[in-house]
């Protein structure tokens, strides 16, 4: 029986000072990633004005806002195409990919450019508010805007956060299936029990959430523990090596042998040794099996290199393919989003009564020293 007790009292404790140490930034975690749910809709609204094309013809060739991109920026690891499936009024998205060699920084940058006159509506890093609070968000959300220790951070505390969430299932174990039907409820008798019965509820319910959050949150951020990422961010990007093949044409070619892609973004190469890739989703395909589909050509020679479908993927390849859309939520319409943006605010939430049961049990401690030892 004693070692019983004893095993709570160190599980609780564990649940308490992880939830403790990290709450802070799990809160922060949780509030910019709700509201990165709607990042597109929102960003699309806010700057509708400046995003929102006039279609005057033909639009230009990939090669063109390639060539504007790289006279702009001489030194990138890559760009990404990220709407080449893009309405006629939308302006075209693309996600730079620099490195300054300092690990203080992670270097995501974009451009927005009219697709029609290769007019560039708005450039910067992620780092600053050029291209909005929203954008300004991802990187927060990615490494709380500290470079490559801010990304290790993020990676430990998915970590911290799953084993908080483990010790919580220990320690309230007995009220899961008594929350879940709902024969346990709130105490409104005053601010402490409100609090605890809070804490109780919300963590229950938002278990397997939580669950899948944290843990597809530390597994997209793992090559944070990666030493030979590390090295590589160390070192500035050289100067770009440029494609010798039509970008264009290689495109057209793309969707040639793959008919039946929906692209979703394509990489376009800036350094030797990288492909130009397609990368997308079928028709008909599950979408919270997102991409999982692509087709690659070398830069220099025009070849193709190679072709992939998610029917060649094995188990754990289809199950990965999850990760990014299950983390998200944009596997689903508007009501799965919402939900996602109100039970990712849960998180949130635990840090904040979980802070106030802390708070408390000091307080109970240090009134009680006061009486024992007037």
């Amino acid at each position: 029986m004693k070692k019983l007790n004893l095993t709570r009292v160190v599980v609780f404790s564990i649940h308490s000072w992880l939830g403790l140490v990290t709450g802070l930034f799990l809160l922060l975690l949780g509030i910019s990633g709700s509201g990165l749910v709607f990042l597109k809709e929102i960003d699309q609204t806010v700057h509708a004005r400046l995003l929102t094309v006039k279609p005057t013809g033909k639009r230009l060739p990939l090669d063109s806002f390639y060539q504007t991109i790289t006279r702009s920026y001489p030194h990138i690891k890559g760009i990404a195409w990220l709407n080449p499936g893009a309405a006629p009024d939308r302006a075209y998205e693309f996600r730079l990919y620099q490195n300054d060699g300092k690990i203080s920084t992670y270097d995501l940058g974009m451009v927005s450019m009219d697709p029609y006159s290769g007019k560039v509506l708005r450039a910067g890093n992620l780092k600053d508010f050029n291209t909005g609070l929203l954008h300004w968000l991802i990187q927060f959300h990615w490494s709380f805007q500290l470079g490559l220790p801010g990304l290790l951070m993020a990676a430990v505390f998915g970590i911290t956060m799953l084993i908080s969430i483990l010790t919580g299932l220990i320690v309230y174990r007995k009220y899961i299936w008594k929350v879940l039907t709902f024969r346990v409820g709130i105490k409104w008798k005053n601010r402490s029990t409100i609090t605890s019965g809070l804490h109780r509820i919300v963590g229950v319910w938002a278990l397997a959430f939580n669950l899948i959050i944290f843990f597809t949150g530390f597994w997209m951020n793992m090559f944070a523990f990666d030493q030979r990422y590390w090295q590589k961010q160390m070192t500035p990007c050289p100067a770009n090596t440029l494609t010798k093949q039509s970008l264009e044409s290689l495109l057209n070619q793309a969707y040639q042998k793959m008919p039946e892609l929906i692209p979703l973004s394509v990489y376009l190469p800036t350094q030797p040794g990288s492909d130009f890739k397609v990368s997308g989703t079928l028709k008909e395909q599950n979408p919270l099996f997102q991409g999982g589909n692509s087709i690659s050509f070398d830069a220099v020679t025009g070849q193709q290199t190679a072709l992939k479908t998610i029917g060649e993927k094995s188990l754990w390849e289809k199950t990965e393919l999850t990760f990014f859309p299950l983390h998200t939520g944009n596997f689903g319409g508007i009501i799965v989003k919402l939900l996602y943006v109100l039970i990712g605010l849960l998180p949130s939430l635990l840090s904040i009564t979980g802070f106030m049961l802390w708070w408390r049990k000091q307080n109970f401690k240090y009134f009680s020293r006061r009486r024992k030892y007037p």
